[in-house]
């Protein structure tokens, strides 16, 4: 499978790339895009049928997204079993309903006794190694078949049965009041937003994610990806594709 990032020359030999030993696609996924998104929109400006990403990201998120191209797809599932690495910030002291920005601020308390001591104590004791979780109501969790986002949407509460993970590193950047600079390592199926809210409820203060990064998979790196404007130019200007 040939890697396909922003140093790669050859978009010209995208599709007998695909066709003949399958691409891995590296993107910068852009804010507000769902990673479905990304997918459709590669798939109609490179031509290529078989398009599949490793992974999602959150709409509210940016990042790294890796993509499946031709026979590359059938790398799919073992590149989602990948570690992520992400940089996140949360504001501490509100919740919102999804745990992120997408929904207004609730819950709004004053912070009081809280340093950053006391956070990465609490992040080494209770947020690293083997952890358990319960994902937010607003995900693609499945309930009985159905989303769990339909069914927050709609304003019903699913009983999500908890997730065991691993935390390799949350290691905080920065703190200043109310916000929380880290880089979490983590493996395959860990919220992010989720780690805020739990965070947030052993402080005392409650916490919501407010900006994501998706900074690596594996040995992959956002450093390395196309913007996918930048992409969508190369491919659109190689009138052989």
């Amino acid at each position: 499978m040939i890697v396909i990032d922003s140093n790669f020359e050859d978009i010209d030999k995208l599709n007998e790339i695909a066709l003949d030993e399958g691409a891995l696609l590296l993107i910068n996924k852009p804010l507000s895009w769902t990673s479905f998104d990304v997918v459709n929109k590669v798939r109609y400006v490179t031509k290529v049928k078989k398009v599949g990403h490793a992974g999602t990201l959150d709409p509210l998120a940016t990042g790294l997204i890796l993509l499946g191209l031709g026979k590359g797809t059938k790398k799919i599932d073992q590149l989602i079993l990948l570690n992520k690495v992400y940089k996140a910030i949360f504001r501490l002291g509100a919740t919102t309903q999804s745990y992120d920005s997408e929904f207004p601020e609730e819950n709004i308390k004053q912070i009081r006794n809280i340093d950053l001591n006391k956070i990465q104590n609490l992040i080494n004791e209770k947020f690293t190694g083997e952890i358990s979780q319960i994902p937010p109501q607003f995900s693609a969790k499945k309930v009985k078949g159905k989303r769990a986002y339909l069914s927050a949407r709609e304003g019903k509460e699913v009983e999500l049965a908890p997730v065991n993970l691993t935390i390799n590193k949350f290691e905080v950047i920065s703190y200043q009041e109310p916000f929380l600079e880290s880089i979490i390592d983590c493996s395959k199926g860990t919220y992010i937003r989720a780690i805020a809210r739990d965070l947030g409820e052993e402080l005392g203060c409650g916490g919501y994610m407010c900006n994501l990064v998706r900074e690596s998979i594996g040995e992959y790196k956002l450093e390395d990806a196309f913007e996918l404007t930048e992409f969508i130019d190369r491919v659109s200007n190689d009138k052989s594709i």
